[in-house]
């Protein structure tokens, strides 16, 4: 390589995306897609963390760049960082006379960040409810029903075998 030649600039072989919720990047290989970028911040989250909705391309004095779930994420250059955009942020916290309203509760699809990472987050159903006790009593009567029929079998083998003997 000639020294007069200025050095090339190769972009690394990953994108830093930073998590507003958790003040971590998170690096992603070049082609990944936002949805899965946003499904795997969201699983290292921690419980009192709003959770990710989308990634966005930000610079200073530029309109962001939003990355819709099957986009992939990309590389701007220059200042433009990837970071997401939190619930807390979307539902309209702070800075008004943006000219819209947001909406303030917002469904996210399965499709769009995982099952698994919207399951981690659900406040879960008490482990022990009516339908849970009568299962169990249901099992239990079943449980007896059963013995109850094997032992009538048992006892009534050796007269089953002398009657079978009787006509072989």
């Amino acid at each position: 390589m000639d020294e007069s030649e200025p050095p090339t600039h190769r972009p690394p072989p990953f994108l830093e995306v930073t998590c507003k919720s958790s003040g971590m990047r998170r690096r992603f290989a070049i082609g990944t897609e936002a949805g899965f970028a946003v499904a795997l911040i969201n699983k290292k989250l921690g419980m009192g963390d709003p959770l990710a909705l989308h990634i966005e391309a930000v610079k200073q004095g530029e309109e962001p760049i939003h990355f819709g779930p099957n986009s992939v994420l990309v590389d701007y250059g220059n200042d433009w960082i990837l970071q997401t955009v939190t619930q807390v942020e979307f539902s309209g916290g702070g800075g008004g006379g943006e000219g819209f309203v947001r909406p303030k509760a917002i469904q996210v699809p399965d499709g769009i960040m995982g099952s698994d990472s919207l399951r981690a987050k659900r406040v879960p159903k008490p482990a022990i409810n009516f339908m849970y006790i009568g299962k169990i009593v249901l099992a239990f009567i079943l449980i007896f029903v059963l013995g109850a029929i094997l032992t009538l079998v048992l006892e009534n083998i050796p007269g089953l075998i002398k009657l079978l003997e009787q006509y072989v």
